[in-house]
């Protein structure tokens, strides 16, 4: 129970990484506040928590719009008396598309749920971890960071990246108050994110790249899981990693060192 007396707020946990990392963390001792924008997926993650003997309560809010990161921060608080873990994994992949049939509106959504997100989920969290330390995990991704070579994942990418340098800037502000702040890129992860994929004309656009032989060594080319990510999380939120902030993680089986 290394997470035992803790309490964690972990952003998109009707799903994916997020979820699994939801489970992860209350069986390992930890109250979970699971937020997302979908109650039904929500409260289907608590009511798995709960049937496995663990506390969490649903969170519902866009962590895009102020108002809703910090009331429900403060619902949290006020629940369990303390904040200890912030997993800020929410984010879309958006729309991938040339350059200049990518519109202004579309940027935005992108930029707003990846990295104003972010910076709101942790916003709000500051005031409390500030009481007793803490760890924040943001969850970025390969692109942007070490491949470039998803044609028309523009926003995305520059969201993502946006977010390791976010890692860093404030991991050492925080540095002094115990805080760590470090940051997962993971690679192809089978999670539900790509079903909310919207790519136009990229055939026009895109570099033709062949991985006869898979794209992701390590697993000659399957995909990682969501619990595998989730496990990372869990190390970076424990004690085990109480040494570490400022630092970027890859998971991705290789992926990035093979395709850039």
């Amino acid at each position: 129970m290394q997470l035992a007396g803790k309490v964690a707020l972990i952003t998109g946990a009707g799903s994916g990484i997020a979820k699994a990392a939801a489970k992860l963390f209350a069986s390992s001792g930890a109250k979970v506040g699971a937020l997302g924008r979908t109650k039904e997926e929500l409260e289907e993650t608590v009511a798995e928590i709960q049937k496995n003997n663990g506390e969490a309560i649903p969170l519902v809010a866009d962590i895009s719009n102020p108002e809703q990161m910090q009331q429900v921060t403060q619902e949290l608080v006020d629940k369990w008396g303390r904040l200890d873990i912030v997993f800020a994994n929410a984010g879309i992949n958006g729309v991938w598309a040339p350059i200049e049939e990518l519109s202004p509106e579309e940027w935005d959504k992108t930029i707003d749920i990846n990295l104003k997100g972010t910076f709101l989920t942790v916003k709000y969290a500051v005031p409390y971890l500030k009481k007793q330390g803490g760890s924040v995990i943001i969850t970025s991704s390969v692109n942007g960071t070490r491949i470039f070579s998803n044609t028309g994942a523009t926003a995305y990418s520059c969201s993502k990246a946006a977010q390791v340098a976010f890692t860093k800037m404030v991991a050492l502000e925080l540095a002094k108050h115990r805080i760590r702040v470090n940051v997962i890129c993971p690679g192809a992860i089978e999670t539900s994110i790509d079903e909310n994929t919207q790519r136009r004309d990229l055939e026009h656009v895109q570099e033709p790249v062949e991985f006869p032989e898979g794209k992701i060594p390590l697993t000659d080319g399957k995909p990682g899981t969501s619990e595998q990510v989730a496990q990372l999380a869990f190390f970076l939120a424990s004690d085990a990693s109480s040494h570490i902030t400022g630092t970027e993680v890859w998971i991705d089986g290789g992926e990035s060192l093979l395709k850039a």
